[in-house]
């Protein structure tokens, strides 16, 4: 049997004529960017994630860079990031000309260790930045605990996982602000790159989305050295047709992840972990294993696609040579990145090919 590591076909066949749909509301329209699709979905996705308001942008990375910018974040200041995550997110501070500094993550539930967090922070941190690993909320309460005590920003990136609740709370909706990314392969996926900023704070989604429009407030007329982010109307159709089964599609992931948590009996695999107050979306579902080349050997020989989450942590970067941090001064991020391997996670996955998973994990 032949499991791929993600398929989008269950989707399109499901979601074929809302898709046409969409497409033919924007292409009769003729009106490409800032239209009406635009602002449809972001009332939707700030009502879904339960805050007042969202602006879209480009793609992820620029969600989280642009709010940086919003924040005043630059030159000089520094903003605490998970050593285990995805590099846009270290990027995003980059960009601003901030310093990411790494702390530690949980190594059962490889999202950011709040415990670790305070003695991070110096008299040049301006942002906590926690990213929902996996489609697994971080602790939030300790977090902003600790952001309020330093009077600090948080940034929550949100780019694995939208709908995933922490206290029955939708992450989003816990900090200054939040970026989304709606990279196709996300549990809301665009057909293409797209992203979001969800806040409560009305001046920060307003400078946002003039950061977003080239610095304007109004046409021709710049208040700030802005960008071109914008979320253009073709995919704001297409993600407010597929906003209305998220839900649906998120509850399907948790049925999947279910049948692997209780069907991986393997002593050399270490399952995922999930806190009493989470409940994750499951964008990935990551296993661990000290011989995980091998795993992965083996999976891949029997026509099971995986992937690796990450196989190089950021600190060992190339391009991150610059800050001087050698291997071994972040052991929990780097024993991650050696013993991380990502199975088959999709909606639409048979209960065979799960079940085919399983057994090939099992047996190895």
């Amino acid at each position: 049997m032949k499991v791929p590591f993600v398929s989008f076909l269950p989707i399109e066949k499901e979601l074929s004529n809302d898709i046409r749909d969409a497409f033919e509301r924007v292409f009769t329209r003729s009106w490409y960017i800032e239209g009406i699709e635009d602002k449809a979905f972001e009332r939707a996705f700030a009502e879904y994630c339960g805050v007042e308001y969202c602006v879209g942008v480009g793609n992820g990375l620029d969600a989280l860079m642009l709010t940086l910018k919003a924040l005043g974040v630059g030159e000089g200041d520094e903003v605490i990031v998970p050593s285990n995550t995805y590099i846009a997110t270290a990027l995003a501070v980059s960009y601003v000309g901030a310093k990411p500094v790494f702390v530690e993550p949980d190594i059962c539930t490889f999202n950011i260790n709040p415990a670790l967090i305070e003695v991070a922070i110096t008299e040049r941190t301006k942002v906590i930045m926690p990213v929902h690993l996996y489609g697994q909320a971080c602790e939030m309460k300790p977090i902003m605990e600790i952001a309020k005590k330093h009077k600090l920003y948080v940034v929550e990136d949100c780019a694995q996982a939208h709908g995933a609740t922490y206290k029955g709370k939708k992450v989003g909706s816990f900090g200054d602000a939040a970026g989304f990314s709606f990279y196709p392969g996300k549990n809301l996926g665009a057909l293409g790159d797209a992203g979001a900023v969800v806040t409560n704070n009305k001046q920060i989604a307003d400078k946002i989305r003039s950061l977003g429009n080239y610095g304007s407030d109004y046409k021709y007329h710049h208040i700030y050295r802005g960008n071109n982010s914008r979320l253009d109307e073709i995919q704001a159709a297409f993600l407010s047709a597929k906003l209305l089964h998220l839900e649906r599609m998120n509850s399907e992931r948790r049925r999947i992840a279910k049948k692997y948590t209780e069907g991986i009996r393997n002593s050399k695999v270490i399952i995922p972990s999930v806190l009493s107050d989470c409940v994750p979306v499951w964008h990935i579902y990551g296993i661990r294993c000290i011989e995980r080349d091998g795993l992965e050997k083996y999976l891949n020989g029997k026509e099971i696609s995986t992937n690796k989450h990450y196989p190089i942590p950021m600190h060992l970067q190339e391009c991150y040579r610059d800050l001087n941090i050698s291997q071994g001064t972040l052991p929990i991020a780097e024993e991650i990145s050696n013993t991380e391997l990502s199975i088959p996670m999709y909606y639409g996955m048979t209960d065979d090919e799960i079940r085919y998973v399983i057994d090939a994990i099992n047996e190895f």
